[in-house]
């Protein structure tokens, strides 16, 4: 028989990534596109498929009825609804029970039933009257352990040990004596059993439910309520099969106490699910054993499903295990983020890659490997290129091939190497509901095999099949409806206007924001602090991001999962320019005006925002008349948006809101002289005043101590035609140019005024990262901000600017530090290969440490060779300038490098 390890695989991953990074929540990794919660039995939604708790949580407590507040309501005749019935049992206070015993009500339930209610109903209220005062006190009292880990200070709370023992007992076996009604006379001995075991006394309590419970032949909510009593009695005791066995019936027939009972069989016998298995005899109880082995064990629930089937294929805890089923390969066919293949280019990442199948390690990662690795993959990986033409592209994408393994599972062996199978069990559970769908009446089956034919890409069957659906259920309605708009956009192979318009038309509930509903203060929801579950919303966002990125167009692609102002993290200018020719189309459809323009939010004047960007690009390019033309247009620049950037005062002690006062740098505004100065050393988070020091200006009374950009553009454009001479300010003009170009690279103190950045603060912008000038986004822009991504700088600028320095100065000591400045630059060109020349040697490898060794001493030969010229030339030839010897008190490396 094949095995799945479908779930070890998920959650070695997801798990891996809750320990590493404790804001990971692995239940926002997926969709929910289908809906778990449809079954009908709300009974069960403990039991459906989640990974952040140990039950699913996503429900309302209202869902999930309580037998016990069902059997109240019927005992009252049905004269009360269901929450009037758990107002009465369990909220209402003893005093306005008490009232209405005396004749003389005052709370408006009470007054609306009737004075004649308590007459009818005595035996009943004087027993909630009962109840009322000891349900405080139902708590088992807390024993310290000596062998506990933390000493626990005696604790108010109230516990059964409070009340008298002995008068409790009397009080309540009077009471249970002189009801007459079995009903209300069990439930005084389930309080009997309930009190016995919550005060310790477990033989009491087995005594109690054989001569109170029992005798009366009534299995309603009481008895059951008595017998998890009974079996929490039985496991003080250490009878541990016998309280299991108990436990398994309470949750067979108990509705509200499911999660619990089920709790309370792990804990009380360690063979818990397979003796109960031994010992079922009846098919219901057969029927219930599987679905737990199955649930416990979920590597390969469909030999249990199996064998359901043969014994109810209408079993709704069937429905259960087929919904766990298809949320499991829901969570690995459609995760909610594709990341970027570290291998492949991203024309042939679009193509369907699902035939591909990596080399499985059978090596085992350690504990630390699989952290590292992690890290590695998460902020680490290298970024391949993209080609800007599109035109051989294939529409078969991510989303039309839903079947293929994220390129992040992928590349880690050992992930993958358990996932591998997931097909041939998506093959094989739709074998089993094709079948179930046959057999049973509930259109639930032919729902869920719709759905899976939809993950196997087969758009066409699935709709087919929801269309055949005859259902009258609201839920079912609801997902055959989600279902039948996935089909018809995810079959989409391009959108145009026209199906833009057909989106609006028909499916504008899934794309137009609606407000924030406000939350029942009753709803349990754990994602409040994250936010909402990704949903069919966000999928179709998604999807429609995607097939725009196919189709060429990145700027709707970008907007449709981001903002205007996120281009600020990664300012690339062939997307930017997208987004523009978006911003400015004429005849905007009423999709792309509703639903994607809306994402063109605040950044002050957009056109000025374009500008700046172009602008800053042109600088990072040295063609200042171009970066001059852009900055004209900009000078209406609000600043850089940053609405929720805090910075630590040092002076204050304290975090402060970006504000632009006119002094501090914005964007546009504020920038400093000595930006053509150098660095005396190399401290970020130092004053510009302590880790720059300024070149002579005095020959260029154009440079101010304070620019914009568009003054800067304008002095390096005087520069540059000064530096067009033969003479010595003309060696100084290229040297500050040059100064210019290098301190505004990634190396440099100013490394933030081209790439819209607010200060040098370190961040993913200033890594060196393994790309050319392409885009390393390969199926669409979500999470756009985790990926950083700007043009890498041209190094051979800034040294070309200080050869021609160099040339034209005859001063030893200039010439010395324009050697200086070139040789730093030529570390950014090392550093440029370094990164697309990683090692790429497998964690698993049993040499690791060797092979990497052997690397790292083969780039630091290379690095001599090729990319030391210019601290060569230095030491060789200016050793002895007064340059070269405070350098050598201020640069760690060029010391070391001067005594080798």
């Amino acid at each position: 028989m094949k095995k799945y390890i479908l779930s070890i695989a998920v959650a070695s991953l997801f798990y891996t990534k809750t320990e590493a990074c404790a804001w990971s929540d692995p239940d926002y990794d997926y969709f929910n596109l289908f809906t778990q919660s449809i079954i009908k039995d709300k009974s069960y939604l403990p039991f459906l498929h989640n990974y952040s708790d140990r039950f699913y949580t996503n429900y309302k407590p209202s869902q999930i009825p309580n037998e016990n507040i069902e059997s109240w309501k019927k005992f009252f005749g049905n004269q009360l609804s269901y929450t009037e019935t758990d107002y009465l049992v369990n909220k209402i206070p003893t005093a306005d029970l008490n009232d209405l015993k005396k004749g003389s009500p005052n709370n408006q339930l009470l007054k609306k039933l009737g004075s004649g209610f308590y007459a009818k109903y005595r035996e009943a209220i004087d027993y909630l009257i009962e109840a009322k005062y000891l349900e405080p006190y139902m708590k088992i009292n807390y024993v310290e352990s000596p062998d506990s880990f933390y000493y626990r200070e005696n604790e108010s709370e109230k516990n059964a040990t409070q009340l008298d023992y002995n008068k409790t007992i009397s009080a309540l076996t009077s009471l249970y004596s002189a009801a007459r009604n079995p009903e209300i006379k069990q439930r005084y001995g389930y309080q009997l059993v309930r009190f016995n075991h919550y005060t310790r006394n477990y033989d009491a309590a087995l005594e109690a439910f054989k001569k109170y419970i029992q005798p009366i032949s009534l299995k309603g909510a009481a008895y059951y309520m008595a017998l998890d009593q009974l079996a929490g009695a039985q496991r003080g005791l250490e009878m541990g099969t016998e309280a299991n066995w108990n436990f398994f019936q309470v949750f067979m027939n108990s509705k509200s106490r499911k999660e619990s009972s089920f709790v309370s069989m792990k804990l009380s016998d360690t063979a818990s699910f397979n003796n109960i298995m031994k010992r079922a005899g009846t098919n219901e109880e057969k029927n219930m054993a599987y679905f737990l082995l199955g649930y416990e064990d979920f590597t390969n629930p469909i030999p249990m499903m199996e064998k359901m089937y043969d014994i109810d294929p209408d079993s709704e805890i069937l429905k259960v295990m087929a919904a766990r089923s298809i949320n499991e390969l829901e969570r690995n066919y459609l995760p909610t983020y594709y990341y970027a293949s570290k291998d492949s280019n991203s024309t042939s990442a679009k193509k369907d890659t699902t035939a591909e199948k990596p080399e499985v390690k059978k090596k085992e990662l350690s504990f630390w490997q699989k952290i590292v690795l992690f890290f590695k993959n998460l902020f680490g990986s290298k970024k391949s290129d993209k080609t800007n033409d599109k035109s051989e592209q294939s529409n078969d994408d991510l989303f039309a091939n839903p079947d293929r393994i994220p390129t992040y599972v992928k590349n880690n062996s050992y992930y993958y190497s358990q996932n591998e199978n997931q097909k041939d069990f998506l093959d094989d559970l739709e074998k089993f509901t094709a079948k179930t769908k046959e057999k049973s009446k509930d259109e639930y089956w032919q729902i869920a095999d719709a759905y899976l034919k939809f993950l196997k890409k087969d758009y066409e069957e699935s709709s087919e099949i929801l269309a055949d659906i005859k259902t009258s259920n609201p839920e079912y309605l609801e997902e055959i409806k989600r279902m039948k708009v996935l089909n018809d956009i995810v079959s989409q192979p391009k959108i145009d206007a026209d199906y833009e318009d057909h989106l609006m038309k028909d499916y504008s509930e899934y794309f137009v924001e609606k407000p924030p509903v406000k939350k029942d203060s009753t709803e349990t929801n754990e994602y409040d602090y994250y936010g909402e579950v990704p949903s069919t919303k966000d999928f179709l966002k998604d999807v429609l991001a995607n097939r725009y990125f196919l189709q060429g167009e990145d700027g709707k692609s970008f907007l449709m999962n981001n903002k205007l102002s996120d281009l600020q993290y990664n300012p690339n200018s062939n997307l930017v320019k997208s987004v523009e020719e978006f911003y400015r189309k004429p005849n905007k459809t009423q999709f792309e005006q509703q639903i994607i323009a809306k994402n063109l939010d605040a950044v002050g004047n957009i056109d000025a925002f374009f500008a700046n960007i172009y602008g800053d690009r042109a600088m990072r390019s040295a063609d200042f008349d171009k970066a001059k033309s852009y900055y004209q247009k900009a000078v209406s620049f609000a600043g850089i948006p940053r609405d929720n950037y805090e910075k630590y005062n040092p002076e204050t002690g304290k975090y402060e809101k970006l504000v632009y006062n006119g002094e501090n740098y914005d964007g546009y505004n504020g920038i400093s002289s000595l930006v053509f100065g150098h660095n005396v050393w190399e401290s970020f988070q130092s004053p510009e005043s302590e880790s720059m020091k300024a070149e002579d200006f005095t020959a260029f009374p154009f440079i101010k101590p304070k620019m914009n950009k568009l003054e800067l553009a304008d002095a390096l454009i005087q520069l540059k035609k000064i530096g067009n001479g033969k003479d010595a300010k003309s060696a100084n003009a290229n040297q500050l140019i040059g100064n210019l170009l290098y301190n505004t690279s990634i190396l440099g103190y100013y490394r933030e005024l081209f790439v819209m950045d607010i200060d040098n603060s370190n961040g993913g912008k200033y890594d060196f990262w393994n790309t050319k000038r392409e885009n390393p986004y390969q199926y669409y822009y979500k999470n756009f901000t985790y990926t950083t991504f700007i043009e890498p700088d041209n190094f051979d600028l800034a040294i070309n600017y200080y050869k021609k320095a160099y040339d034209l100065s005859s001063d030893r000591e200039q010439k010395a530090r324009v050697l200086f400045q070139m040789a730093s630059a030529e570390q950014g060109k090392y550093y440029q290969y370094e990164a697309k020349n990683q090692a790429n040697i497998d964690y698993a490898d049993p040499k690791w440490s060797e092979k990497n060794d052997a690397h790292e001493k083969q780039m630091g030969d290379l690095k001599n060779q090729k990319y030391r010229t210019y601290f060569a030339q230095l030491k060789s030839q200016y050793s002895n300038t007064e340059t070269a010897r405070e350098l050598l008190g201020s640069c760690t490396y060029f010391d070391y490098f001067m005594k080798r």
